[in-house]
């Protein structure tokens, strides 16, 4: 069976798949608002908080050019370089998720990170938060892959380096732009949206996107993992 097919797979040949941001790390809240301060500070008088929320998940440089396009402005190289370092500065702080921890030393199956951030930041926030002990080197970013998310690449990646089909892995993505990416890969996911960006109109818009469940609380992700082992292990030749 090769990675990327949709088929499924033994429970002990199953992966647990985490976004970083939003899922693992609780800093799209602080992105956002560090986003939201940058452009008013160039742009006075514009509303830009409607127009960057939507955009949270994309690479910060997608963001801000989609942004600028909306809002009929321009930003430099130099500008979206100077934002993007002090989005990535303000990410470093925040903490982890919720319970996590908890939660990701419960799930038995083998764990990987998949990322629309470049891997020297995962590495270091997953360091600074003690949670890289769950994923080893199993980290699979932007930078790696020739195409970010909402792309599939980063997940057709992570399928690749585990050495597992799309269909053996459960990912948790907190984004309309990482569920496009992760179901687009034929991978199973689940909505997360316990994260301080959080807010209920996520809910239908990860379903629309492709998530099979919606959850708010780390302390369910055990059970969720257990339910979705027994399906997938059911459903193995």
């Amino acid at each position: 069976m090769t990675a990327g097919s949709a088929g499924a797979a033994p429970a002990s040949r199953l992966a647990l798949i985490c976004d970083c941001d939003g899922v693992l790390i609780d800093s799209e809240a602080v992105a956002a608002h560090m986003l939201v301060y940058e452009l008013e500070t160039r742009w006075p008088g514009a509303d830009v908080e409607p127009v960057v929320l939507p955009l949270l998940g994309l690479r910060i440089e997608r963001v801000l050019r989609d942004t600028a396009t909306q809002l009929g402005k321009e930003l430099g190289a130099g500008d979206i370089d100077a934002i993007r370092r002090s989005v990535e500065a303000a990410a470093m702080q925040a903490p982890a998720v919720d319970g996590i921890e908890v939660a990701l030393a419960q799930v038995p199956l083998v764990k990987g990170c998949a990322s629309n951030s470049f891997r020297p930041y995962v590495e270091a926030v997953l360091a600074r938060t003690g949670l890289a002990r769950f994923f080893g080197e199993r980290l699979f970013c932007a930078d790696a892959v020739p195409n970010p998310k909402p792309a599939p690449d980063v997940y057709l990646a992570a399928a690749r380096g585990l050495g597992l089909a799309a269909g053996a892995c459960l990912v948790i993505e907190d984004s309309v732009t990482g569920v496009t990416a992760a179901a687009a890969a034929g991978m199973t996911v689940l909505g997360f949206i316990g994260g301080g960006h959080a807010s209920n109109a996520q809910i239908d818009r990860l379903h629309a996107a492709g998530a099979r469940y919606v959850f708010d609380d780390m302390g369910q992700l055990p059970d969720l993992v257990a339910q979705w082992t027994l399906s997938a292990t059911a459903a193995a030749p």
